[in-house]
Order: C-alpha cells, then structure tokens, then sequence
C-alpha cells in the first residue's frame, strides 16, 4: 500500500466505525434523541473526527441509510446466487414452494430488534424528509423487484400459475415480512423466532396467490 493511500484507508475505516456507531446510537435512541456527541463516543473519536466525515447529524444519517441499504440488497443477491449454484433455487412440487424459496432468500435479510428499532426510524424520518424518502423508497422497489423475480422465476419452473401479477405478490410478502419483524421485536422475540414467524406468514401466504392446479 503506498503512503498516499493510508490516510484515506485510515480516514474510511473511520468513517465506517462513525456509522457502526451511529447504526446502533439511532436504533437504541432514535434519531432526534441521539447525539453528535453519543455517536462519537461510542465509537471512541472526537467531534472532530466527526466532522472531517459529516456535515452533520442529517448528513451521517442519510450516509447510514445508504449503507443499510445496500447491505440488504447484496445479502439479497448473495442469496439468490447461492441457491442457484447449489440446486436449491427450484424446489420441490408443491403449492408452497416458491414462498418456501423466497422465505429462504428473505432470511438473510431478517433483522434483530436493534435492526427493526432503525428501519423503524427511517420509515418515520422518510415521511418528514423528501431526500430520505427517496432513498428508503428505492430501497423498498430493489428488493421488490428482487423478489418479484424470484417468484417468477420458481413459479415458471413449476407450472404455477398467479393470482396477482409478480410485482403485487412480491410487495405483499415484504410488507408482511416487515409487520411480523415489528411485532416480534415488539414482543421481545430473538432474532431465530422473529425469522420463524415471518417465515410460517409467508408460507401461508402461498394458499391466495397461488392458483392450485386443476384435477
């Protein structure tokens, strides 16, 4: 590594510990409550380090946002990816199945409570900021279309035939997904039985979309 290069590695490993920071200061205390202050205490710098960063406390936000964001979406990807090569991405027959693969790729995209407490503060700060808003609501129509197509592509493979169009179906599960993440945090559920519950949804959701074959 040359020596120019090491001040902007150190300066991004920086930045990134800011936002770990701040990922787990906004969940715990919500945006408004949380500090400058408590971000850069919790990951051990000084406001000035801080502000070689961020303009601001909006500023870290919509940074971490973007972070979030795109962490879902390659896990997503990864997912998809990872049932294609090892076989699994068609299963077997069955009026279930294809919910069954896309409760598979969704289970890496489950959040623990910390992770539903900020996804919960986005959502409220997005309908106040129209910057952030865009933001979250290009996130919700990438993993729509992800899941659309996942849907598509199993329910083509067994023959099945929808009720509603792909993108419909797609944007129903996650709203679902998403209730049931909010309500098991609310409960105090784990991360392992919030995806449970989430899953068994899911699962039951294929009896209405799925059109069950004629005899």
């Amino acid at each position: 590594m040359s020596e120019a290069a090491v001040p902007s590695r150190r300066r991004e490993l920086t930045r990134q510990r800011l936002l770990d920071a701040a990922q787990q200061v906004f969940a715990e205390s919500g945006f408004d409550a949380a500090s400058v202050e408590d971000v850069c205490e919790r990951a051990g710098f000084t406001r000035g380090a801080f502000y070689s960063n961020f303009e601001s406390k909006e500023g870290l936000f919509l940074a971490l946002v973007d972070r979030v964001s795109g962490e879902r979406l390659d896990a997503v990807r990864r997912r998809i990816s990872t049932l294609e090569r090892s076989g699994d991405f068609v299963p077997a027959s069955g009026q279930g199945s294809a919910m069954r693969v896309v409760q598979q790729v969704l289970d890496v995209s489950g959040d623990d409570r910390l992770g539903v407490l900020l996804m919960s503060e986005i959502r409220v700060h997005a309908l106040r900021q129209k910057e952030l808003a865009a933001a979250y609501l290009a996130l919700e129509e990438s993993m729509c279309e992800s899941v659309a197509q996942i849907i598509g592509d199993v329910a083509k493979s067994q023959k099945m035939a929808l009720r509603l169009p792909l993108k419909d179906v797609a944007r129903t599960i996650l709203s679902v997904w998403e209730s049931e993440a909010i309500r098991g945090a609310m409960q105090g559920l784990g991360f392992d039985e919030m995806r449970g519950i989430g899953g068994e949804r899911i699962a039951q959701l294929a009896e209405l979309f799925i059109v069950p074959p004629t005899r």
